[in-house]
């Protein structure tokens, strides 16, 4: 079915600063935030997704020049479009019908009445379909990963079929009135406590309360986190019947005044050795006890004679089974505080028996996984395995009890839901057998989440933060080796708890607003049915940056002992698929140049289908997330983005317009020295016609030095940050090169897409060097002379050789205030180096470079306040020529690698329209305070 064309909003313009800020905020959401519901990596913020959606489906007004006849009429709907995007990206309102439905219409108008199908190919996390069905649009999605697609399942799939419906457990209900996934959320938050009672009767003896030493007034508390440290036997042959710790810090609280530390008691004579506890309310804090026995990145000392422990030895003694834990610390909550005690003082021999008598019992022997692990650690690379050879290895053993009893208590909960719901008396859609067995293996699911959160902050890879709370296993995108670890415990009211994870589920459910059916089915994404006239919305893996499926092993092993009866189709391997995984790996696929041909081939077959079927009238929509390393002087060149567009071009797509999706609002004067970047490019695809010609490298470079210096100029009017442009810029250029079939060099090769890329980012630089031309011969001396220099000294000829070219002299640029001349040699003056009292209005000789180095000085001290507001007013007409320099000196600081000087810049203009809006409003002083119209 051919769809008449119509530009859509996306193409044109979107209010990216509100949508950036918002994505921003969200990381910060915790509770009832979706992705808290389990574990994935990289996903992309939920208010990005909302609205680039939304901007995918609504027309942009020149799509009707019947109603928006003029360039002003069509700003002005624009900017009423905007209004909703930036009421709709807000957290706040990610569950306000108002908002969503206003949003919806705007759709309906734009899509004849109906709301369309979404489909994302790799759904991974959900973030596209979940946000797709907050609009009302029928979401689908398809993962390879299981894990993925019960994720996708729980978030999109589940909710919709039992949506408005009350809680079927038989206590207390917290309220009258059940919307969208409440009454779920209800459920499983019952069934968890009722799972969390079971468990404890069973294992809660292991889990004792300790007893409270004196100057913590004594008696008995509950222990939160147990610290251990990972032993090996002493590499002096002297003490090789000692078994010494490796532990990387003695610090168990950094509060400034409040620290608490372990102080190692050596008894050398008697090859001994114990922890006794110190707080800085007692003796001064030992500043040493931050490096424990710790000497480098593996390698520790000796307790008890210093000898060097390298991590060879380690090694060594960790495949021989050698390697042993000792209980250095516990940590017990006492009375809104906690209590810091020596591990030495906590009694673990009745726990120990126990724990070994219970792991060879078939129940819970029977739960471990014992699946070969393999990929996960992140020192894998190296060979280093510790003794982790299967996934239960991962935990201690008190650790596997836990999650074993956890686990099998999932079959119980399942029948005890069955039981409540067909023995109830009152009529309910799910009392049938069939679908009381479905809403019973839903709520099972959310529980083997919360049994899921237990595992990230209950392994023995997990490490106790001084600042008081668990850091989890995954907590970077990997598992790194740990030597002292923390032992949440489970039954507890602190991290790591299990009832505390059931909350954190629910609250995620809650929060659902199923407007619409979902699906997600495992299927890879060249292979899965794409439902007719679906608008395509995908965030697919990034080159070689994560590998899913072997981290994802980790929850797989579990969830496939607790609910893989329940959902069999997606459990039926032994462990996570890898070998169709699009990722570029050269440790599967043999060297990198395999692993490159690997993601291109496998990538372009993926989107060619999908771009075979993807709706006529809407773009599609690409996310490629890149990491700031890959930004270098000739722009984003790496080996992944390249191949990646090349994928996205074999496909047949036209890149139409790209806008950079930034997750941190890394450009704020409180960054500086990270200039971060954006975390996602946004990709704007239309299908390229099969009419499209063939042209010449000539052609192609006319085409950009015509096309590219207008885009950027829209997109410098827009106040795209100088760290955005190089990526904003690809858009157009690469629309460019994408509309034609081929570009062919001189030898009539076609062009690849480096080249490509490389010639868009020499036009950009022309065109920023174009921009010089228009400022004063000051300010074009100073350019040249930060380029050449910085802000170091340099030879007074050569100055007056720059300026005398410019048609004034090194005195000219001196009078002006930018540098400073003597001895021979010529510097530019510091921003904290020029006049504090500086008044534009005043100046008999103001030029552009003093006009931004005095508003950059403001803003870093004040940020976008009454300061920078008033003097940007102040410059009147200059001000644009302002902005203008703040983009070639971030780019003049970029290749300079002045991360520094670049990041105060780029801070500049990521606040420029909020800055322009308040100097709108601002009234023109002096510092005297007294009223100044002239500028």
């Amino acid at each position: 079915m051919t769809l008449p064309y119509k530009k859509k909003l996306i193409e044109v313009a979107i209010p990216l600063e509100a949508i950036n800020a918002a994505s921003a905020r969200e990381k910060s959401i915790r509770h009832g935030h979706p992705s808290t519901l389990h574990l994935w990596w990289a996903r992309r913020p939920l208010a990005a997704c909302r609205a680039v959606l939304f901007a995918q489906l609504v027309d942009d007004p020149s799509s009707h020049p019947d109603q928006f006849p003029t360039h002003e009429d069509q700003e002005r709907e624009r900017q009423r479009l905007f209004a909703i995007i930036e009421d709709l990206v807000k957290w706040e309102n990610s569950t306000n019908e108002e908002v969503l439905e206003r949003a919806r219409a705007e759709i309906r108008r734009s899509c004849g009445g109906v709301l369309p199908p979404v489909y994302d190919p790799f759904s991974g996390g959900g973030s596209i379909p979940l946000e797709a069905q907050r609009l009302g649009l029928p979401a689908y999605g398809s993962d390879l990963n299981p894990v993925a697609v019960m994720i996708g399942k729980a978030m999109i799939e589940i909710p919709p079929k039992f949506k408005d419906m009350p809680p079927i457990h038989p206590g207390i209900k917290e309220r009258s009135f059940y919307r969208n996934a409440e009454g779920l959320a209800e459920d499983v938050k019952y069934y968890g406590e009722w799972m969390r009672e079971k468990a404890w009767e069973r294992i809660g003896h292991l889990y004792p309360q300790v007893d409270l030493p004196k100057e913590y007034g004594g008696g008995k508390a509950t222990v939160i986190a147990w610290i251990w440290a990972r032993t090996v036997p002493s590499p002096d042959p002297a003490f090789a019947d000692v078994e010494v710790p490796l532990i990387s810090s003695y610090t168990l609280r950094n509060s400034e005044g409040q620290e608490v530390w372990l102080r190692p008691v050596i008894d050398k004579a008697n090859k001994a050795y114990h922890f006794e506890v110190d707080s800085a309310q007692n003796v001064r804090f030992d500043e040493d006890s931050s490096s424990g026995t710790k000497t480098g990145s593996a390698a520790f000392r000796c307790i008890l004679t210093g000898t060097p422990i390298p991590a060879k030895y380690i090694d060594d003694m960790a495949s021989k089974g050698r390697m042993g834990r000792r209980l250095i610390a516990a940590i017990a909550e006492i009375k809104s505080s906690k209590a810091y005690i020596s591990g030495d003082r906590v009694d673990l021999i009745y726990q120990e028996q126990n724990i070994k008598q219970l792991l060879s019992s078939p129940d819970i022997a029977g739960k471990l996984p014992q699946q070969v692990c393999r990929g996960t650690f992140a020192s894998n690379a190296q060979g280093r395995r510790y003794g982790i050879n299967v996934f239960s290895d991962y935990f201690i053993p008190r650790q596997q009890v836990a999650m074993s009893t956890l686990v099998a208590c999932i079959a119980e909960v399942h029948k005890q839901i069955k039981d409540d719901l067909l023995g109830s008396k009152c009529e309910d859609p799910r009392s049938s057998s069939e679908v009381a067995d479905q809403y019973a293996s839903a709520v099972c699911l959310y529980l083997a989440f919360a049994i899921d959160r237990v595992a990230d902050a209950g392994s023995s890879m997990a490490t106790w933060a001084a600042d008081g709370f668990i850091r989890f296993t995954f907590a970077r995108q990997g598992i790194a080796m740990t030597w002292d670890f923390v032992e949440a415990n489970p039954f507890s009211d602190s991290t790591g708890n299990f009832l505390g994870a059931v909350t954190w589920v629910g609250k995620a459910i809650e929060n659902f607003v199923p407007a619409s059916t979902g699906q997600v089915i495992q299927a890879s994404a060249e292979a899965a049915p794409i439902p007719e006239n679906a608008v395509i919305s995908t965030d697919p893996p990034y080159y070689s940056n994560i590998s899913y499926a072997d981290l994802s092993d980790y929850f797989y092993v579990w969830m496939k002992q607790s609910v893989g009866h329940l959902f069999p189709d997606q459990f039926g391997t032994l462990l996570v698929p890898k070998a169709e995984e699009l990722i570029a790996d050269r440790y599967r696929q043999g060297s990198d140049a395999s692993a490159r041909q690997f993601f291109l081939t496998g990538m372009t077959h993926a989107l060619t289908s999908i771009q075979s079927k993807d709706r006529n009238d809407s773009p599609t929509a690409i996310y490629y997330a890149f990491k700031k390393s890959e930004i270098g002087k000739e722009g984003m060149t790496s080996s992944g983005w390249i191949t990646f567009l090349q994928a996205v071009l074999e496909a047949r797509y036209q890149i139409v317009r790209t806008w950079p999706v930034r997750t941190e609002r890394s450009a704020r004067t409180v960054a500086i020295g990270n200039n971060a970047l954006a975390s996602s490019i946004v990709l704007v695809c239309r299908k390229r016609p099969s009419t499209a010609e063939t042209c010449t490298r000539a052609e192609f470079i006319r085409a950009l030095k015509r096309e590219l210096p207008t885009a950027i100029r829209e997109l410098q009017e827009a106040n795209i940050s100088p760290a955005d442009m190089p990526q904003c810029a690809i858009g157009p250029g690469i629309g460019v090169f994408s509309r034609y079939r081929a570009v062919l060099e001189s030898d009539d090769s076609p062009m690849s897409v480096d080249v490509a890329l490389q010639l868009i980012n020499r036009e950009l630089d022309e065109y920023l060097g174009g921009i010089q031309g228009e400022f004063d011969a000051d300010t074009r001396f100073a350019i040249t002379w930060f380029e050449q220099n910085g802000l170091k000294a340099g030879d007074y000829g050569t100055a007056n050789n720059i300026a005398t070219a410019r048609g004034i002299s090194v005195e000219s640029v001196k009078h002006a205030g930018i540098v400073e001349s003597a001895a021979g040699k010529v510097r530019i003056l510091k921003r904290d180096e020029m006049d504090a009292d500086w008044e534009p209005d005043a100046d008999g000789h103001l030029t552009v470079w003093e006009c931004c180095q005095h508003l950059v000085r403001l803003h870093e001290k004040y940020g976008i306040g009454y300061e920078a507001a008033v003097m940007l007013k102040r410059f009147g007409p200059k001000a644009d020529d302002v902005r203008d320099l703040a983009y070639v000196l971030h780019k003049v600081c970029e290749k300079r690698g002045d991360a520094k000087e670049a990041t105060a810049y780029n801070a500049l203009i990521a606040d420029w329209t909020d800055l322009t809006r308040e100097a709108a409003t601002a009234p023109l002083t002096n510092r005297s305070g007294q009223m100044r119209f002239e500028v």
